[in-house]
């Protein structure tokens, strides 16, 4: 049936949406999720324990409400005792912290007190730090050599501009236009960065003691990345092929000389290989990779090689999950490897022989706006190591948590505590729904507002998950809570193509996206509203990016839903494969065609093929700076609806990248007007000032 905001969801929704923060009670705002919650929210990442096992530094986040940021300080945890306290904070944002092998030396980055970024060393026993060089651009990967007197780490290098002339010069005083600028790389723009300086990120080793970084990889490739092979040789990952702007996921591990900068490749397949991880006695690399079938999604699998590059063998060929960041464990039998499974983060042991199994489980809590699956960890040193990682539930972010030698498995801080404890957070609910499509099991995460009853009167969100090869589950998220509290039953799940089910699960959409995924999600609706869970006449849609495709497909399939908020979505896969960041992973790996060869192939994905069949009033928001799925997606949705009579409106996010909740005000910004929409509708968001 045909729905307006005004006509259909505004005064609708007067009588029927959830009651907004200002209709209830000053006792029941006290106890809510409000928006402005968002600002108390505390979370842990980084957990780095010290190789004896003693202590742990971790990145302690928390929302700067005069600076609207997320900013981390350094915190120390005593593990016997528990006992913590801060060790850096106060001064600009600091993070990645990395312990000296000795354990007297922390190594962490931050930025000066005139923002230029900064690489800090800090002594334990005094708590004294000094810069150890000053950098131009920020350093990334910065990791200790095995004797501790050197530090690797990656920075941009800034390289020669093309040109084609030479500007004339101007008289003093002159206001002429600023000059040209030339590209003629085929990524000249990538989100987050904006429009990219001419240049490569390069390896750089530099003293423990400070000084002079000195660039050890060179040339118009990225070389990222260093591992320590021994004291003079480094391991970099990246790709050199003349075509390399073609192959966008190629990539090689590399052993760098650090006497005279001589290069050698340990790896040649036709494939991706990389994060190389190398064992305690040097004699063994760990590193992930596949073979290049070409093809939207394909499994990071586990592979072993020895220090020069011979004898590669895979390891663990059968276990059907793909496995990340890997660490050794110190006796160099084994390797550890936070993965995700089946909606769940779980830090698997996986021997030398290829034998797996779960060493620690309930890992997460690192994603704070959607609950996406995210985790850290890390390994002391010593016979039986102690484990240090990120724990997550769907009522808390991300504490610090230990398990393993000598130590009660526990959690050792709560840094919500003073807040969380006295809200009524919302309960959440696993299902598991079979597909309409072939009856595939789907497994589905929902959360229930305060006052929920089974009594079919609530209405519903739907909310999609992006990428599309993601993994949703049972992970605290303020977007979550909010719509929870604001009376919305909330339910997300991990339809097929989603990460953490298996290889074949995330590529039964390959070439197929979006597809079948729909039915996946329309059948966790139809659970809904069977466990009369909710009222089938007040159902909405929304996501993110993936999530964003795939909610305005669903308005293009079917008009059950009262109301729609497609965020920075994809609409035309053609514009997309032309001008977004990843354009060549679109044409190359994804789509598979070229576009003004087979547009149709394009066209037949994108939900511009079905906009004429739109009649849910429908919201359209997307970030002024969002070169993963740019503005012009969003607009030409907007502007389609808009041809045709549907309502509809758009919200342009000053400043944004594809990442919305990079900045709390954002994150309330997107969830609030979200609900503003599905609750009141308007008719002129495109000017609404942001909270």
């Amino acid at each position: 049936m045909k729905r307006t905001f005004l006509a259909g969801v505004c005064l609708l929704g007067l009588g029927a949406a959830p009651v907004l923060a200002q209709d209830k009670s000053d006792e029941d705002n006290s106890r809510r999720f409000t928006a402005d919650r968002v600002f108390d929210i505390e979370y842990a990442t980084s957990p780095q324990i010290s190789p004896d096992g003693s202590k742990i530094v971790y990145v302690r986040h928390s929302m700067d409400r005069l600076s609207d940021s997320d900013r981390g300080d350094l915190w120390i945890i005593d593990v016997a005792s528990g006992e913590q306290r801060p060790l850096v904070t106060g001064g600009a944002s600091a993070g990645s912290p990395a312990w000296s092998p000795d354990g007297s030396k922390l190594l962490y980055t931050t930025a000066s007190a005139d923002g230029k970024p900064e690489l800090r060393m800090l002594y334990t026993d005094s708590g004294q730090s000094f810069s150890l060089a000053q950098l131009e651009y920020g350093a990334s990967g910065a990791t200790w050599s095995p004797d501790g007197s050197m530090i690797a780490f990656s920075m941009f290098v800034k390289g020669e501009k093309p040109s084609f002339a030479t500007a004339p010069s101007k008289r003093e005083g002159a206001e002429w236009n600023e000059p040209v600028k030339v590209y003629d790389d085929i990524t000249f723009r990538f989100d987050g960065q904006g429009y990219l300086e001419e240049g490569a990120t390069h390896t750089f080793v530099l003293s423990a003691d400070g000084g002079s970084p000195r660039q050890i990889t060179e040339g118009d490739a990225d070389l990222t990345g260093p591992v320590w092979l021994d004291e003079d040789t480094l391991l970099v990952t990246g790709n050199t092929a003349e075509d390399r702007d073609l192959d966008p996921i190629e990539s090689e591990i590399y052993a760098v000389e650090l006497a005279d900068k001589s290069m050698r490749a340990l790896t040649s397949r036709d494939g991706p290989d990389y994060r190389p991880a190398v064992s305690p006695d040097g004699e063994t690399i760990a590193f992930l990779g596949y073979d290049d079938n070409v093809m939207a999604y394909e499994q990071a699998n586990l592979y072993l090689m020895n220090a020069d590059g011979s004898n590669v063998r895979e390891v663990a060929a059968d276990f059907d999950r793909e496995f990340a960041a890997l660490q050794w464990a110190p006796d160099g039998r084994s390797l550890y490897s936070a993965i995700e499974n089946a909606g769940n983060v779980d830090l698997f042991q996986i021997t030398t022989g290829g034998d797996t199994s779960i060493a620690v489980s309930g890992l997460g809590g690192t994603s704070i706006g959607r609950p996406y699956a995210g985790a850290d960890f890390s390994l002391s040193e010593g016979r039986n190591p102690v484990i240090a990682y990120t724990a997550g539930s769907p009522d808390r972010p991300a504490e610090v948590a230990v398990a393993g030698r000598g130590v009660n498995a526990r959690t050792l801080t709560a840094l919500n505590e003073d807040v969380l404890p006295y809200l009524d957070m919302a309960r959440v609910e696993e299902l598991k729904v079979s597909s309409s499509a072939d009856g595939r099991e789907i497994e589905a995460w929902v959360a229930f507002p305060p006052d929920f009853e089974a009594d079919g009167s609530f209405p519903l969100v739907l909310e999609i998950h992006g990428g599309p090869f993601s993994m949703y589950g049972p992970f605290f998220a303020s977007e979550i809570q909010r719509y929870a509290a604001e009376g919305y039953v909330t339910v997300w799940s991990n339809p097929r193509g989603s990460t953490g089910y298996g290889e074949e699960f995330a590529q039964l959409i390959d070439k197929a996206y979006p597809g079948n995924d729909y039915d996946d999600l329309m059948s966790v609706v139809d659970e809904m509203v069977a466990r009369d869970y909710v009222d089938p006449d007040r159902l909405f849609i929304t996501g993110g990016s993936g999530g964003g495709v795939l909610t305005a497909w669903t308005v293009g399939k079917t008009d059950r839903f009262a109301a729609a908020a497609t965020i920075k979505p994809v609409i035309n896969w053609f514009t997309m494969a032309l001008a977004g960041d990843i354009a060549p992973m679109v044409w190359r790996h994804w789509i598979r065609e070229d576009p003004w060869e087979n547009p149709q192939a394009y066209f037949d994905l994108s939900p511009i093929s079905l906009v004429g069949n739109v009649t849910t009033p429908t919201l359209v928001m997307v970030g002024e700076e969002d070169y993963r799925t740019p503005a012009w997606e969003a607009e030409q949705f907007y502007t389609a609806l808009k041809l045709q009579g549907v309502e509809t409106a758009l919200i342009r996010v000053p400043e944004s990248p594809h990442y919305i909740a990079s900045r709390p005000s954002r994150l309330i910004a997107k969830t609030d007007n979200i609900m503003g929409c599905f609750a009141k509708g308007t008719t002129v968001f495109s000017s609404m000032a942001l909270p």
